[in-house]
């Protein structure tokens, strides 16, 4: 594979350089479903790509760089799949936006197995994810709190009319600054169970913990996942009795 000349143009080499970026980190992308991020090498993407390994790092300079730019696009990709779906539904429809949410992030890592294992599964030996994959890494959680905060809007103010111990109260004091004011500790509550049973849920149904306990069929795998999402929104009172 050839690489930019020294003369070439700024405007070239910039989109040469894009260019030959997303190549590596498609390449990449197929080496994660055959070796896992912790088995990733730059040397193996550039063979690959044609490429000799010293050109290879003049566009990413090491293989935490490459995983950075793998987490991103795989929580972008993520994001951008829920808030496709959440915004689909009519504002007013809390319930079915907090319910297309849910399918759409069960979808999504259904099409995207290795990307899903990727940000929700073991963490990569030796890799400290940076600054930089904060903001792609809040866009679902996002999407939930203005889900929730039009909950708040619509009438709810605590999951079944429960106030939150003061012992757990507390146990959210890390978090409560990044939700509007408005929603309640019950619904802050209520929210970071949600996302955790979401990614848990999608978590045993992808890596297979519920063979021979959930029917395979897909239709029945996603109307019990439909099911456990909806009593779960029930009982935060995203989802009206029913």
């Amino acid at each position: 594979m050839s690489t930019p000349e020294p003369g070439t143009a700024p405007g070239v080499r910039a989109r040469v350089r894009e260019e030959l970026t997303r190549q590596i980190v498609a390449t990449a992308r197929r080496h994660l479903a055959t070796g896992g991020a912790a088995g990733l090498s730059l040397r193996a993407v550039a063979r690959e790509l044609g490429m000799v390994s010293s050109a290879v790092y003049r566009y990413v300079s090491s293989r935490d760089e490459l995983l950075t730019l793998l987490i991103i696009d795989a929580y972008d990709a993520l994001g951008e799949a829920v808030e496709r779906a959440e915004a689909k539904v009519p504002r007013d429809d809390v319930a079915g936006r907090y319910l297309a949410l849910c399918s759409a992030a069960r979808r999504w890592a259904l099409r995207s197995p290795h990307e899903f294992a990727l940000i929700f599964g073991s963490p990569v030996p030796g890799y400290a994810a940076p600054e930089a994959t904060v903001g792609p890494a809040s866009r679902v959680g996002l999407a939930l709190i203005g889900v929730l905060a039009d909950a708040v809007a619509a009438g709810v103010s605590a999951p079944a009319g429960e106030p939150l111990p003061d012992a757990a109260r507390r146990s959210i004091a890390p978090i409560r600054p990044y939700f509007p004011e408005e929603i309640p500790d019950e619904l802050v509550f209520g929210g970071l169970v949600v996302w955790t049973h979401l990614v848990g849920s999608i978590s045993f149904e992808l890596f297979g913990h519920r063979q021979n306990v959930v029917a395979d069929a897909p239709a029945l795998r996603a109307a019990f996942f439909t099911e456990e999402m909806t009593l779960l929104g029930r009982r935060f009172g995203l989802v009206p009795p029913g």
